[in-house]
């Protein structure tokens, strides 16, 4: 009796606390609630750009951590960025822009698109400032093609070309005497090779250096277009080390001039006619975002569908594509008669190959009811182009990187490791030769390798006869496109894997067409969660959680953390996915 006395007393101080601080919570958001007003953007504004800012794809309630920082309780989707760049074109309050060019957070795609943005922005006449104490590579790609570009006169610009690098565990693997136990299909299919070898192959430096190089060439492209330096010019400049210092970017005239940040400042005030420097009105993107309404509400409903993560069976989380929730995400667009057309946003870099197949089924049910188009963001790669491959039209970023048809799947053999490295065996029974062999606890049969690669074999010839059904070409020349190589979307045009450069707008638009509506209103999916729902399901806890491991470990501590945990996840299951994690520039 008295064990549970103590027992039901614990419970009930848990409880208390619990409600208390789910009180307090309320009560905060409730309080901003009511005295959060919309913002008004005021005279003289300046659109605030920060290119540190990573801007995923869709909108997301950023309300936990907006409760202990000064983030927006609302962080803006890519597309409404754009939308709002674009919008501010004819907007009398805002003069110019001013392009906060420090670190640049978003991959190569997403950047295409801002830069693109921007570039139809300076059609309206209105400046365009870019600023940054030491502006990294990948946010002076963006920054280049402002009016004016400063940095701080003790900082500079880094300009050294771009490079991908690999990590090899092999040796490790032997050393520790962990057998992996390797299968796949596609000679450019890579994602194996770290524990295969000890280098690249042959196959694998081809074509990472062809997209590289592809990546690259639009850097250079842009900044000669941007800046009237020819690309053999800026090439040189990479391959010399010649850009050292602020004053080396300026005598290359990579930047217009070496000032601090009042003096910018100063300039802002006397674009704009200001007799006397105050502080600047700056408004940020999320300011803006509540501050205007360029939504439209009126015509046809076209549903947008953001497919962003890797592609796992199951509902999934929040950051993952699951393939029940994505799946019933499109029949429910399918047999909605008020949706007259379907836009499939894909940002995946892949994953299992049966989840890819189920939702590569509803796109094609989708398909024959009502126009279905593929908008492809920074990564549309194996099993992102799996369920990308039947739309009606695939659109994506000159930058984006997609293909990648190819499958594998991993094992490993750590029966040598346990008994040599920690002295453990392992003994049992089973009824039938094969029944452990998914345990990992003994090498495999010839006979068990053989059916697990004829397993993956089975699954690349059913992927690449998806992709043949849907871009209407024989199965030979896709296989001759495919075998796990990797596409730039410029290449991808060229070989018949997407159709047409372009963004979600232009997709978007396509599909507005190809419905034959003139008038329509964009619907979101998944639908945003509101906080409540994020505390419910559990999904404010684990942000908070990720948030809290991200500032202990660091952000590639935390990324190499998601990548172990996705290699457990492969084990014996056929996977579709791009053989390298690919990060931000």
């Amino acid at each position: 009796m008295k064990g549970f006395f103590k027992t039901f007393l614990a419970v009930f101080v848990a409880l208390v606390v619990f409600a208390l601080v789910f009180l307090f919570v309320g009560i905060v958001l409730i309080g901003r609630a009511s005295s959060e007003e919309k913002p008004v953007v005021g005279k003289n504004a300046v659109l605030y750009l920060d290119l540190s800012v990573d801007y995923a794809d869709q909108s997301k309630d950023n309300t936990v951590n907006s409760i202990v920082s000064d983030e927006p309780s609302v962080l803006p989707g890519l597309s409404d960025v754009v939308q709002m760049i674009d919008y501010a074109k004819g907007d009398s309050s805002i003069k110019g822009i001013f392009i906060r060019a420090v670190h640049n957070s978003n991959s190569f795609a997403a950047s295409e698109e801002l830069r693109r943005a921007l570039k139809e922005f300076k059609s309206s006449r209105k400046f365009i400032i870019a600023y940054g104490d030491a502006i990294s590579q990948g946010a002076y790609g963006v920054a280049s093609i402002a009016d004016k570009i400063y940095c701080n006169p003790k900082g500079g610009v880094e300009w050294r070309g771009y490079a991908n690098s690999l990590a090899f565990f092999k040796g490790a693997l032997d050393k520790l005497e962990l057998q992996p136990e390797v299968f796949y299909a596609g000679k450019f299919k890579s994602a194996t090779e770290p524990f295969r070898y000890t280098q690249m192959s042959d196959a694998n430096r081809l074509q990472t250096t062809v997209w590289v190089n592809d990546l690259y060439s639009r850097l250079l492209l842009n900044v000669a277009e941007s800046r009237g330096i020819d690309t053999a010019t800026l090439h040189k400049l990479a391959a010399d080390n010649a850009v050292q210092s602020a004053n080396d970017a300026l005598a290359h005239h990579l930047v217009d001039g070496l000032k601090y940040d009042d003096e910018v400042k100063a300039e802002l005030f006397e674009r704009m006619g200001a007799k006397e420097v105050e502080k600047v009105n700056f408004v940020s993107i999320g300011k803006y975002y509540k501050a205007v309404d360029f939504s439209n509400t009126d015509g046809e409903k076209i549903a947008v569908i953001y497919a962003s993560g890797d592609i796992v069976s199951g509902k999934g989380s929040d950051e993952q594509i699951g393939s029940d929730k994505f799946k019933n995400l499109i029949r429910k667009a399918r047999l909605d008669k008020n949706v007259k057309a379907i836009v499939l946003r894909v940002n995946s870099p892949g994953g299992d190959a049966l989840a890819s197949e189920v939702i590569w089924r509803e796109v094609s049910l989708a398909r024959k009811v009502k126009p279905t188009v593929v908008s492809m963001g920074d990564l549309a790669a194996s099993g992102g182009y799996y369920i990308s491959c039947n739309g009606d039209s695939i659109f994506a970023d000159a930058s984006t990187i997609t293909g990648s048809i190819g499958v594998f799947s991993l094992t490993f053999n750590v029966s040598s490791f346990f008994k040599n490295k920690l002295g453990t065996t392992f003994d049992g029974v089973k009824t039938t030769p094969s029944a452990d062999m998914q345990f990992g606890m003994r090498p495999l049969t010839e006979q068990e390798r053989s059916l697990l690669q004829s397993d993956v074999d089975t699954v690349y010839q059913t992927f690449i006869s998806r992709v043949a059904e849907g871009r209407k070409k024989p199965v030979a020349y896709i296989d001759s496109i495919a075998q796990g190589r990797v596409w730039t979307g410029q290449r991808a045009v060229s070989i018949g894997l997407v159709d047409k450069i372009g963004n979600l707008q232009d997709a978007i638009a396509c599909a507005a067409r190809m419905a034959k509506v003139k008038e329509y209103y964009i619907k979101e999916y998944p639908e945003r969660k509101s906080f409540w729902e994020q505390l419910t399901s559990g999904s404010a806890e684990k942000t908070i959680k990720t948030k809290m491991i991200s500032e202990e470990i660091g952000e590639d501590g935390y990324k190499l953390m998601q990548h172990i945990k996705a290699i457990k996840s492969w084990d014996n299951i056929p996977q579709a996915r791009l053989p390298f994690d690919y990060t931000s520039n």
